[in-house]
């Protein structure tokens, strides 16, 4: 580890000592440097810190550790172009479901904050994205709290859901597989993506292009049932 890494890292740490808990944006600026240096910062140091929603906390905080702070800077860039393709298909006044995970917190950021929709969302990492949107009226989905994930699911959610007249639904998948369809690490996010899906006017799946070939345990969704797949190279029909 660099010097100067090795003083962020101990700058940090004593901050979290005091304050037990520090926004990203905080911590990028105590430390003069970007959130995303944040990022790696903490992810290199997993058993420091963890990253949880928005906050930066100490390892020994957080059981076991983090799941998506692990992978919040996994092919992060193309994670971010992804996004910028999704965020193009948002228009004023819609009402949009979010999904969650690393490359969602992407799209959740680069909504201006000036625009005028509502946003439906069930994970913590998003709805502290979405917060700091004035004129973005936000729905979060409650329930039992699911720290590898950020999550929460509640199966009182799942008929309401269906009632939020959503145009577009921006899904997030952990495996995508031509045969087998998308999947995801997750078996509690499977009936809030899979009845999103089944409500919205038009659903995107949204990744980046390391996910093509793999398959995770939880399987949710064929792909003809999206509009589009959206990765860094743009967005494109199943099949095409």
């Amino acid at each position: 580890m660099s010097t100067r890494k090795s003083q962020r890292t101990n700058l940090l740490a004593e901050a979290l000592a005091q304050r037990g808990v520090l926004h990203l944006r905080d911590a990028a600026a105590l430390l003069g440097v970007s959130e995303m240096t944040v990022r790696r910062d903490v992810s290199a140091n997993p058993e420091r810190f963890a990253y949880l929603g928005g906050h930066i906390v100490s390892a020994d905080d957080i059981a076991g550790g983090y799941e998506l702070g692990r992978e919040a800077d996994s092919h992060a860039n193309a994670k971010f172009r992804a996004c910028s393709y999704a965020l193009k298909m948002i228009v004023p006044d819609d009402t949009i479901f979010i999904d969650c995970g690393s490359t969602l917190d992407h799209l959740a950021e680069q909504i201006p904050a000036d625009l005028s929709i509502t946003v439906i969302c069930y994970s913590l990492n998003v709805a502290d994205r979405l917060s700091q949107k004035p004129n973005l009226r936000m729905i979060m989905l409650g329930g039992l709290y699911h720290s590898a994930s950020a999550t929460f699911s509640s199966g009182e959610w799942l008929e309401p859901l269906g009632r939020f007249g959503i145009n577009k639904a921006f899904i997030s998948a952990g495996g995508v597989d031509v045969e087998r369809g998308a999947s995801c690490s997750h078996f509690h996010e499977v009936p809030i993506k899979q009845k999103a899906i089944a409500s919205a006017l038009e659903s995107h799946l949204v990744i980046d292009s390391s996910k093509f070939g793999i398959v995770k345990p939880a399987y949710f969704a064929r792909l003809n049932d999206f509009k589009t797949i959206v990765t860094e190279t743009g967005a494109k029909a199943p099949g095409a």
